[in-house]
Protein backbone atom coordinates (compact mmCIF):
# COMPACT_ATOMS: atom_id res chain seq x y z
CA UNK A 1 0.00 0.00 0.00
CA UNK A 2 0.89 3.36 -0.48
CA UNK A 3 -1.89 5.62 -0.20
CA UNK A 4 -5.28 3.93 -0.23
CA UNK A 5 -6.06 2.83 -2.39
CA UNK A 6 -3.11 2.98 -4.90
CA UNK A 7 -0.69 0.00 -4.54
CA UNK A 8 2.92 -0.16 -5.21
CA UNK A 9 1.81 -1.30 -8.74
CA UNK A 10 -0.76 1.37 -9.33
CA UNK A 11 2.18 3.62 -9.36
CA UNK A 12 5.58 4.14 -12.11
CA UNK A 13 8.42 4.13 -10.90
CA UNK A 14 10.92 7.17 -12.18
CA UNK A 15 13.34 5.22 -14.80
CA UNK A 16 16.04 6.12 -17.57
CA UNK A 17 14.13 7.87 -20.87
CA UNK A 18 14.19 10.10 -23.82
CA UNK A 19 12.45 10.95 -26.78
CA UNK A 20 11.75 13.38 -29.19
CA UNK A 21 9.96 14.04 -32.65
CA UNK A 22 10.03 16.79 -35.77
CA UNK A 23 7.39 18.98 -36.62
CA UNK A 24 6.80 20.97 -39.56
CA UNK A 25 4.32 22.39 -41.71
CA UNK A 26 1.54 19.89 -43.52
CA UNK A 27 2.98 20.91 -47.02
CA UNK A 28 6.24 20.12 -46.14
CA UNK A 29 5.54 16.92 -44.50
CA UNK A 30 4.46 15.10 -47.62
CA UNK A 31 8.07 15.22 -49.39
CA UNK A 32 9.75 13.76 -45.64
CA UNK A 33 10.88 9.90 -45.62
CA UNK A 34 8.08 8.63 -42.81
CA UNK A 35 4.01 8.75 -43.75
CA UNK A 36 2.56 12.19 -42.68
CA UNK A 37 0.93 12.63 -38.98
CA UNK A 38 -1.11 16.07 -39.00
CA UNK A 39 -1.65 17.72 -35.94
CA UNK A 40 -5.48 18.11 -35.80
CA UNK A 41 -6.37 20.35 -32.52
CA UNK A 42 -4.67 21.15 -29.35
CA UNK A 43 -5.46 22.32 -26.17
CA UNK A 44 -4.66 23.52 -22.34
CA UNK A 45 -5.71 23.89 -19.27
CA UNK A 46 -4.94 24.70 -15.64
CA UNK A 47 -6.77 24.25 -12.48
CA UNK A 48 -4.26 25.01 -9.55
CA UNK A 49 -0.49 25.25 -8.16
CA UNK A 50 -0.95 23.10 -5.26
CA UNK A 51 -2.92 19.52 -4.70
CA UNK A 52 -4.53 21.43 -1.56
CA UNK A 53 -5.39 24.04 -3.74
CA UNK A 54 -7.29 21.50 -6.62
CA UNK A 55 -10.97 22.74 -6.53
CA UNK A 56 -12.02 19.16 -6.75
CA UNK A 57 -10.43 16.28 -6.60
CA UNK A 58 -12.37 14.02 -9.17
CA UNK A 59 -12.21 16.45 -12.16
CA UNK A 60 -8.95 17.94 -13.92
CA UNK A 61 -8.13 20.60 -15.97
CA UNK A 62 -8.29 18.14 -18.46
CA UNK A 63 -12.27 18.70 -19.30
CA UNK A 64 -10.79 22.19 -20.33
CA UNK A 65 -8.44 21.13 -22.26
CA UNK A 66 -9.90 17.92 -23.98
CA UNK A 67 -12.55 20.85 -24.66
CA UNK A 68 -10.59 22.85 -26.15
CA UNK A 69 -8.72 19.94 -28.45
CA UNK A 70 -11.76 18.86 -29.84
CA UNK A 71 -13.15 22.17 -30.85
CA UNK A 72 -9.91 23.08 -32.34
CA UNK A 73 -10.25 19.12 -34.36
CA UNK A 74 -13.87 19.76 -34.59
CA UNK A 75 -13.89 16.24 -33.41
CA UNK A 76 -15.30 14.27 -30.45
CA UNK A 77 -14.50 11.60 -28.42
CA UNK A 78 -16.18 9.18 -30.06
CA UNK A 79 -14.18 9.56 -33.02
CA UNK A 80 -11.49 9.27 -31.18
CA UNK A 81 -9.70 5.54 -32.00
CA UNK A 82 -6.88 5.35 -29.73
CA UNK A 83 -5.78 7.03 -26.44
CA UNK A 84 -2.40 7.69 -25.03
CA UNK A 85 -2.46 8.78 -21.55
CA UNK A 86 -0.24 9.73 -18.87
CA UNK A 87 -0.27 7.10 -16.52
CA UNK A 88 1.62 8.17 -13.64
CA UNK A 89 -0.68 6.57 -11.54
CA UNK A 90 -3.94 4.15 -12.33
CA UNK A 91 -5.90 6.54 -11.19
CA UNK A 92 -5.03 9.20 -13.73
CA UNK A 93 -6.18 6.70 -16.39
CA UNK A 94 -9.73 7.15 -14.75
CA UNK A 95 -9.77 10.82 -14.22
CA UNK A 96 -8.91 11.39 -17.71
CA UNK A 97 -11.12 9.10 -19.49
CA UNK A 98 -14.05 10.20 -17.67
CA UNK A 99 -13.11 14.46 -18.07
CA UNK A 100 -12.26 13.68 -21.85
CA UNK A 101 -15.51 12.24 -22.11
CA UNK A 102 -14.94 8.81 -23.23
CA UNK A 103 -17.29 7.95 -19.81
CA UNK A 104 -19.41 9.78 -17.89
CA UNK A 105 -18.19 10.95 -14.05
CA UNK A 106 -18.03 7.78 -11.62
CA UNK A 107 -18.13 5.48 -14.32
CA UNK A 108 -14.40 5.32 -15.40
CA UNK A 109 -14.03 2.61 -13.30
CA UNK A 110 -16.39 0.27 -14.39
CA UNK A 111 -15.32 0.95 -18.06
CA UNK A 112 -11.80 -0.04 -17.35
CA UNK A 113 -13.02 -3.27 -16.36
CA UNK A 114 -15.39 -3.89 -18.93
CA UNK A 115 -11.73 -4.45 -20.83
CA UNK A 116 -13.04 -1.33 -23.12
CA UNK A 117 -8.98 0.16 -22.80
CA UNK A 118 -7.24 -3.27 -23.46
CA UNK A 119 -5.79 -4.37 -26.98
CA UNK A 120 -8.79 -5.23 -29.03
CA UNK A 121 -10.95 -3.27 -26.98
CA UNK A 122 -13.39 -0.51 -28.13
CA UNK A 123 -11.11 1.92 -26.83
CA UNK A 124 -6.63 0.49 -26.68
CA UNK A 125 -5.33 2.87 -24.06
CA UNK A 126 -1.56 3.08 -23.70
CA UNK A 127 -0.66 0.63 -26.57
CA UNK A 128 3.02 1.00 -25.45
CA UNK A 129 2.17 -0.23 -22.19
CA UNK A 130 1.84 3.29 -20.83
CA UNK A 131 4.41 5.05 -17.91
CA UNK A 132 3.50 1.76 -16.02
CA UNK A 133 5.32 -0.55 -18.75
CA UNK A 134 7.13 1.13 -21.24
CA UNK A 135 9.29 4.11 -19.57
CA UNK A 136 8.64 7.26 -17.35
CA UNK A 137 11.40 9.43 -17.02
CA UNK A 138 9.08 11.94 -14.88
CA UNK A 139 8.20 13.51 -18.44
CA UNK A 140 6.23 10.36 -20.07
CA UNK A 141 3.61 12.88 -22.41
CA UNK A 142 6.49 13.18 -25.12
CA UNK A 143 5.75 9.10 -25.21
CA UNK A 144 2.05 9.55 -25.69
CA UNK A 145 2.76 11.21 -29.43
CA UNK A 146 5.66 9.17 -30.32
CA UNK A 147 3.28 5.86 -29.68
CA UNK A 148 0.30 7.96 -31.51
CA UNK A 149 2.91 8.82 -34.60
CA UNK A 150 3.70 4.49 -34.64
CA UNK A 151 -0.15 3.81 -34.33
CA UNK A 152 -0.76 6.16 -37.27
CA UNK A 153 1.98 5.31 -39.52
CA UNK A 154 0.75 1.58 -38.43
CA UNK A 155 4.56 1.13 -37.51
CA UNK A 156 3.76 -0.93 -33.81
CA UNK A 157 4.65 -4.22 -34.42
CA UNK A 158 2.35 -6.65 -32.31
CA UNK A 159 0.85 -4.06 -30.81
CA UNK A 160 -0.74 -1.71 -34.07
CA UNK A 161 -4.27 -1.64 -33.36
CA UNK A 162 -6.17 -2.07 -36.93
CA UNK A 163 -7.04 0.68 -38.78
CA UNK A 164 -5.92 3.52 -36.73
CA UNK A 165 -7.15 7.58 -37.90
CA UNK A 166 -7.27 9.09 -34.76
CA UNK A 167 -5.30 9.01 -31.58
CA UNK A 168 -5.95 11.53 -28.61
CA UNK A 169 -2.95 12.39 -26.66
CA UNK A 170 -3.19 13.40 -23.22
CA UNK A 171 -0.41 14.78 -20.65
CA UNK A 172 -0.13 15.77 -16.74
CA UNK A 173 1.81 18.32 -15.36
CA UNK A 174 2.58 19.37 -11.45
CA UNK A 175 -0.20 17.22 -9.37
CA UNK A 176 -3.11 16.90 -11.71
CA UNK A 177 -2.46 20.76 -12.21
CA UNK A 178 -1.65 21.32 -15.49
CA UNK A 179 -3.64 19.73 -18.32
CA UNK A 180 -2.66 19.12 -22.28
CA UNK A 181 -4.64 17.54 -24.90
CA UNK A 182 -3.43 16.94 -28.58
CA UNK A 183 -5.45 15.08 -31.23
CA UNK A 184 -3.52 13.43 -33.91
CA UNK A 185 -5.02 12.35 -36.91
CA UNK A 186 -3.22 10.66 -40.39
CA UNK A 187 -3.84 11.41 -43.95
CA UNK A 188 -7.39 10.39 -44.18
CA UNK A 189 -8.04 13.31 -41.77
CA UNK A 190 -7.21 15.78 -43.84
Amino acid sequence: MISHPLTVRDCCLLTDGAGAFVMTRADRATSAPNKPVYLLGAGASETHRQISSMPDLTSTAAIESGRKAYAMAGMQPSEIDVLQLYDAFTINVILFLEDLGFCRKGEGGGFVQSGAILPGGNLPVNTNGGGLSCVHPGMYGVFTVIEAVRQLRAQAGERQVPDVETVLCHGNGGVLASQVTAILGSSATQ
